[in-house]
């Protein structure tokens, strides 16, 4: 048989085992069709339902049947950032923006690409890093449950819990090329989302790990401490955070930049809203350090503190999301969070998918990137802004 015939018999074997199948569902469905009619969306609905809970081989969860009607509807969209959320859901999110929650205690980040979440880094002291929980994980199973595709919402909802019970997380690990599965008791995790430290020559160290509504409040207290102390130079560290609350990066960016435009967005319908500083700003010199782990809020200070000149950035390419949401509730308890808006940074860039670049690209050596904890000494990226601003005191 000549390659063209081989391939022409293929394409024929599949057609006939495609058509196959056709013709058996056409026959089922030539046996339950009635005259065609123009349904509404409630009659169709309601006609899938009844069929649904009629023909299917086990039994039919209507609940969770509604709710695939809402998630595909909101997902039809095609933005990845619109989702609808359950009741559940919209409590989970809820206490994820407070700053405290029961679950595991990770920090995550959702590819809306590939459709994984992975783990940025474990929160200290949590049931997740006393698992053994890495940085890099891809979390790949929640209690046998595939949650590769899956709305980031709906997995964290999965993960989290009630305290006290346990949870099996299935994560991918690559450095071992392997899935590992870890039994996690799940606890009440407060988060503190800043942390600071004086290092030597007076330059203030200051870790922003997200943009809750109690950051603002644990970054002005570390803040004025650190500058009552005598600090001669700042370094803000927002490596691996993933953003957070608008409001918070507002307040906090107008903390360190001069007066101007901190940020501004803009709607479907052209609507400008700009977010302004006043003149108050930092008196010392400033870097800020990044990477690629670096999203949304994170992006909008980092953005501010370049385009206006009021400090220098370090570290790797930013993630890219420069995307407002807005949740809208539903009556029933659940609700929709939608993409309502782009914001820009001061100089009018729209970094979404392409992320900022620092003004000093600076890597960590392989071997530290996947580390939880990093010596100071070691840390490329952070020895690199010390420099910077020690030049500049």
């Amino acid at each position: 048989m000549n390659r063209k015939t081989f391939f022409s018999g293929v394409a024929t074997g599949v057609a006939a085992s495609v058509m196959s199948f056709a013709i058996l569902n056409m026959a089922a469905v030539a046996i339950d069709a009635k005259d065609p009619q123009n349904f509404s969306m409630d009659e169709k609905i309601n006609y899938i339902s009844q069929l649904l809970n009629k023909h299917y081989v086990d039994n039919v969860d209507n609940d969770a049947l509604m709710d695939g009607i809402y998630y595909g509807m909101v997902d039809s969209i095609g933005d990845p950032y619109t989702t609808y959320l359950s009741s559940e859901q919209v409590k989970s999110f809820m206490e994820s923006t407070e700053g405290s929650f029961c679950g595991i205690g990770v920090n995550i980040i959702s590819d809306e690409k590939t459709g994984t979440i992975t783990v940025i880094s474990p929160i200290a002291g949590t049931p997740a890093e006393t698992a053994g929980i890495l940085p890099g994980d891809v979390i790949r199973k929640v209690n046998g449950t595939s949650i590769i595709g899956m709305d980031s919402s709906e997995a964290i909802s999965m993960i989290k819990g009630a305290e006290g019970t346990e949870v099996k997380i299935t994560v991918y690990r690559q450095s071992q090329d392997k899935e590992i599965d870890l039994n996690i008791t799940r606890s009440a995790i407060e988060v503190p989302s800043v942390a600071g430290e004086m290092l030597a020559d007076d330059i203030a160290y200051i870790k922003l790990s997200g943009f809750k509504n109690n950051t603002y409040d644990q970054f002005i207290e570390e803040y004025n401490k650190m500058m009552s102390s005598g600090a001669k130079g700042l370094v803000l560290d927002v490596r691996n955070n993933p953003g957070g609350v608008l409001s918070i990066v507002e307040k906090i960016a107008d903390k360190l930049v001069p007066e101007g435009t901190l940020v501004y967005t803009i709607d479907k319908n052209g609507e400008r809203v700009d977010y302004t500083s006043d003149s108050e700003c930092v008196k010392v010199p400033l870097c800020i350090l990044v990477n690629g782990n670096s999203a949304s809020a994170s992006e909008i200070l980092a953005g501010a503190v370049q385009d206006t000149g009021t400090g220098t950035l370090v570290g790797t390419q930013t993630f890219g999301k420069g995307l407002v949401q807005n949740i809208y509730p539903v009556p029933d308890g659940s609700a929709v969070k939608v993409t309502i808006q782009k914001y820009y940074t001061p100089r009018g860039v729209c970094i979404q998918g392409e992320g900022i670049t620092p003004d000093y690209v600076v890597n960590l050596p392989e071997e530290l990137e996947k580390t939880l904890v990093i010596k100071h000494e070691d840390d490329t990226q952070l020895q690199k802004a010390i420099d910077i601003v020690k030049s500049e005191k």
